[in-house]
């Protein structure tokens, strides 16, 4: 903050005043904050207990990286850092087929089309010994040892349930609220036998598998598929709309949403894949920064059960504020001269979040309830922010299925 504080001032210093209020208005500062002070990393990586920051930098670069038209500098940071933390494999149908699109063919037809004959094998060729070194590198001492199998059991523990004990607030929490909803609603109805329900199945507190009463079960095949259909329209997007690094991002963007929405045991903090990446997009249109605001307020939110002591209540609370505000600011002043970033709706949603908060995080706490029903706090954060994620999801996919591209656009 105060080397911030030092270049404002030198700014002013060389340029005046006016010149410094310029730069806080520059996308590339606004930018540069919302990456840098993000609320939720910050909380992440210095109050929980994770490392996301310098992996999200390797992400950031490599998106650099292609978006310079330096392929295999992208694909080579890309290939560490999937091996450093193997979440980030939902954005990688987005850097295949975009490298694929891009650098393993190497032209495109008059109206946009690709060109067949474009194809390059020696890029294929580079682009595969690069992942296959990289993997080599990484994975071999644990071929030679015979651990591989160990690994791949820790890297996908499928033992461990649909949801993790918190729930992320993604559609199998609007599932699982459905489940408990009918659950409800048939005992109360006696279309359902007492005895036969398990008790806190799914809000116990405890990471391990459970099955659901009145819905049917999901397994892991199941997430699978409808991850897999989630991202199709955005990959089709990417291959048969090309717009270059801006397309690349909307499918990275999509990808890491879609993976969250429906993912197997999906953490809270994943959202943090979506949310970095769509700074970039949200400021150079406005379209985008609405739906940032939407997806970075509810998303972050959600992260508030993650810090559930005491002291640790102000700090979110005056961490969160900070950030959002200067969203909201920045981005409001960034457009000013275009529509309003939300609709009365959207706007009714999120101001919804504050008395949300004071009962969970308040209210709550001090009722009887606490004791016998400790997870509805929980249950309510990743309902409604659920909610709000899987709408922020569905404008994001539908402004870029709808979005038509320039004949510049097509021509590049």
């Amino acid at each position: 903050l105060l080397l911030l504080l030092l270049l404002f001032r030198c700014c002013r210093c060389v340029n005046g005043k006016r010149a410094a209020k310029d730069i806080l208005e520059k996308p590339t500062f606004i930018l540069a904050v919302l990456l840098l002070w993000n609320f939720g990393l910050l909380i992440v990586d210095h109050i929980h207990f994770q490392y996301n920051g310098f992996l999200f930098g390797l992400m950031l670069l490599s998106v650099a990286r292609l978006c310079q038209k330096r392929y295999l500098e992208g694909a080579f940071l890309f290939a560490v850092l999937l091996h450093f933390k193997h979440i980030y494999m939902y954005v990688a149908p987005a850097y295949g087929i975009y490298l694929l699109r891009s650098y393993c063919f190497t032209a495109n037809n008059a109206d946009g089309s690709l060109k067949w004959r474009s194809f390059s094998f020696l890029h294929v060729t580079l682009l595969g010994l690069i992942v296959c070194l990289v993997s080599a590198l990484s994975l071999g001492p644990f071929i030679v040892l015979g651990q591989l199998p160990q690994v791949i059991s820790r890297l996908f523990p499928f033992k461990r349930g649909l949801c993790h004990a918190y729930w992320a607030p993604n559609f199998w929490a609007l599932y699982n609220a459905m489940d408990k909803a009918l659950t409800v609603l048939g005992l109360n109805c006696n279309f359902l036998d007492p005895t036969k329900i398990p008790k806190a199945s799914m809000t116990g507190g405890l990471v391990q598998e459970f099955q659901h009463t009145v819905l049917p079960s999901v397994t892991p095949l199941a997430t699978l598929i409808c991850t897999f259909i989630s991202i199709l329209p955005s990959v089709f997007c990417l291959w048969f709309k090309p717009q270059g690094p801006r397309g690349f991002l909307q499918c990275l963007v999509l990808c890491a949403l879609s993976s969250f929405m429906f993912g197997w045991h999906v953490h809270e903090k994943a959202i943090l894949l979506a949310i970095l990446p769509l700074s970039l997009l949200a400021v150079q249109r406005a379209k985008d920064a609405g739906i940032y605001l939407i997806l970075t307020t509810t998303g972050h939110f959600s992260l508030f059960p993650l810090l559930f002591t005491p002291p640790e209540l102000p700090i979110k609370i005056l961490l969160m504020l900070l950030f959002t505000v200067y969203s909201f600011s920045s981005l409001k002043s960034l457009f000013r001269r275009e529509r309003p970033l939300l609709n009365w709706l959207e706007t009714i949603y999120l101001v919804q979040l504050v008395p949300l908060g004071i009962f969970c995080e308040m209210i709550f706490p001090l009722t009887p309830w606490k004791q016998h029903f400790p997870f509805v706090p929980l249950l309510l954060t990743s309902v409604y922010c659920a909610l709000g994620i899987t709408y922020a999801w569905l404008k994001l996919y539908v402004s870029v299925l709808t979005e038509r591209i320039s004949v510049r656009q097509k021509a590049e």
